[in-house]
């Protein structure tokens, strides 16, 4: 049972081990850019899950006590609670470790470039242009990948759906024209 609570290493080893290993998967993810939180495929998927692995043991050390798997899990939580705080705060950290949004798609036409750039097929963002009422590219106005990595899709305005206001507004244009129909009948 002591095993359990006996820390193998000293708590500040622990603390600069998991930070640093933290920044570390950050700024690799920052380098490795946006298309892979926009879009995890099966290879995405599993070096997700190996990456896991690969970093644990930096971050454990020769410690497997449950006190120091809980100091660690803290550490790694409060550590992004403050640097997701922080980059909200200071626009120069959230540029830091954001990009800017890519166009990938523009008045009816794919960006092959910025797709190529990012890993991205065309059948990718085809799939986010369906997922956000469009058909396909020529019917995007301008199709960007956000910092976080969502796929935002504008339409173009004839493409775009009608809204409760667009049919609203319709029916009463209906009810005006046929109201002047019945009075020109009554005349």
């Amino acid at each position: 049972m002591s095993d359990i609570l006996t820390l193998g290493v000293p708590v500040l080893d622990k603390v600069v081990r998991t930070v640093a290993v933290y920044l570390c998967v950050v700024v690799l993810l920052r380098l490795v850019g946006k298309r892979d939180m926009a879009q995890l495929n099966t290879f995405d998927l599993v070096v997700m899950l190996l990456l896991s692995n690969v970093v644990q043991n930096a971050i454990i050390g020769p410690d497997n006590s449950l006190l120091g798997g809980i100091i660690g899990a803290v550490v790694l939580v409060s550590g992004n609670a403050l640097l997701t705080r922080a980059a909200a705060q200071w626009g120069w950290l959230a540029r830091l470790f954001e990009s800017k949004p890519t166009v990938l798609a523009h008045d009816g036409r794919y960006d092959d470039r910025a797709l190529r750039r990012l890993g991205l097929r065309h059948a990718d963002l085809d799939v986010a242009i369906k997922r956000q009422g469009g058909t396909r590219v020529e019917d995007v106005a301008e199709a960007t990948l956000e910092p976080g990595g969502t796929v935002v899709v504008r339409l173009r305005p004839e493409e775009e759906n009608a809204t409760l206001a667009d049919v609203a507004r319709l029916e009463e244009r209906l009810i005006r024209i046929e109201t002047l129909l019945a009075e020109g009948r009554r005349a």
